[in-house]
């Protein structure tokens, strides 16, 4: 990769990370306030969010075809920061509820953007090692957003401010640069219902799943905490160091999986986190014990959705980034959805138990999926990429969970 185009990955990963960033925060600040403003739909104002982000997965990629990255970069970060900036003067369910569908289509057009912008970037065989850099700027970010909870005051709209100036600053960094984003074909980059999940079934159920047993931890966890009478400054310990967990397994599973077949790799990952939620049930619930669990489970859930992403991208044509990147969102979204749904239904008969027993089960699945996919496939044929890079120049203007027992909820769509 020549150092040029490292500069630009660089500064988009930068970019999409200060976007993270105001995500991590976001997410917990819009629980709080709306716990504080007594809305009569909660539930539905903290969901909206994953509906948008939905349709933004589904949508997003013919707008990236049509007017390109950069451009799209531009419309969806603006796009979001005047949903946030109206949010403190529209207070209501209903507006908030439309406000947050908004971002959370907004904040899907951009990872689609950024992600297929980074796959046609970089050459396979050093993909894996972008997605982990990619993601330790989404986790490091996610954990620093956390921690901005702590000083700021949310009856304010000071809060809102905050967010829409790191969206604007990202919007300025990707739009400002002398950058060289991919130019895909439209007609060339349609990708058809079912040619992904029959190139990549192991990628496309990993992803799924990925979200599924992401949203389930980030959703009830913390919320079953709160529940026990946990004091906050334990909750928030516990969930920086499962986001610290995933930050230090980046880059070493990413240059793993360029090394190895990425279907073994995502099978250990996904044995790996099976048998640290197993042994969460097992532990006593103390400080000294779950800390250390809680890094590990951390560390295995963040890494199922890159190797996924990398592993799809080795087995479609380069010309389908952008549909490719847009499809693996969406399912992952899908998943994130679920996820809650499932594991809040669960833990109603089982408690914490019955969530972490379905978070194993679901990565055991995805373990004998990626396994037994590994022997009966052959590596796949890197293929080269077929589109045209454009001549550098300023490049112009045109993944909270649903949490029925309403505690802290913290965003997460890896993808």
């Amino acid at each position: 990769m020549s150092p040029s185009i490292r500069t630009q990955l660089g500064m988009l990963v930068i970019a999409t990370s200060l976007v993270q960033l105001a995500n991590g925060f976001f997410g917990t600040f819009v629980s709080l306030r709306v716990a504080m403003e007594s809305f009569e739909v909660p539930g539905l104002v903290l969901s909206a969010y994953f509906a948008g982000f939905t349709l933004g997965a589904f949508r997003c990629s013919r707008i990236i075809e049509r007017i390109g990255h950069i451009r799209a970069y531009a419309a969806f970060s603006g796009l979001v920061a005047a949903a946030v900036a109206l949010m403190p003067l529209l207070i209501g369910s209903l507006a908030w509820v439309i406000l947050r569908a908004i971002v959370g289509f907004g904040c899907a057009g951009i990872f689609v953007t950024t992600e297929s912008w980074l796959t046609a970037k970089a050459l396979p065989s050093e993909r894996g090692r972008v997605f982990s850099i990619y993601m330790v700027g989404t986790f490091l970010a996610l954990a620093l957003g956390q921690l901005l909870i702590a000083r700021t005051d949310i009856k304010t709209a000071a809060s809102f401010n905050v967010i829409v100036a790191l969206f604007a600053v990202a919007l300025i960094m990707v739009t400002a640069a002398r950058a060289e984003p991919p130019r895909v074909g439209g007609a060339a980059a349609v990708l058809p219902y079912g040619v992904l999940a029959r190139a990549a079934p192991i990628a496309v159920m990993g992803c799924a799943l990925s979200g599924l047993v992401g949203g389930a931890f980030y959703a009830l966890v913390p919320a079953w905490m709160q529940d026990q009478g946990t004091p906050r400054a334990t909750i928030a310990l516990f969930m920086l160091v499962a986001v610290l967990g995933g930050f230090a397994f980046q880059i070493p599973v990413g240059r793993l999986s360029d090394r190895l077949d990425r279907g073994v790799v995502l099978a250990f990952l996904s044995l790996g986190f099976a048998g640290t939620a197993f042994v969460m049930v097992l532990l006593p619930r103390s400080l000294p014990t779950i800390l250390p669990a809680a890094v590990l489970l951390g560390g295995f859930m963040s890494t199922l959705y890159p190797v996924c992403v990398a592993h799809a991208h080795d087995r479609m044509p380069a010309d389908r980034v952008v549909a490719v990147s847009g499809r693996l969102i969406l399912v992952s979204g899908l998943g994130s959805v679920l996820g809650p749904l499932i594991g809040a239904s669960l833990m109603a008969r089982f408690e914490i138990d019955g969530v972490f027993y379905f978070m194993a089960a679901a990565a055991l699945l995805l373990a004998l999926v990626a396994g037994f996919g590994s022997l009966m496939t052959q590596p796949p044929t890197h293929l080269e990429v077929p589109f045209k890079i454009l001549t550098p120049q300023a490049g112009p203007l045109a993944h909270d969970p649903l949490d029925p027992l309403d505690g802290p909820s913290q965003l997460n769509d890896p993808g």
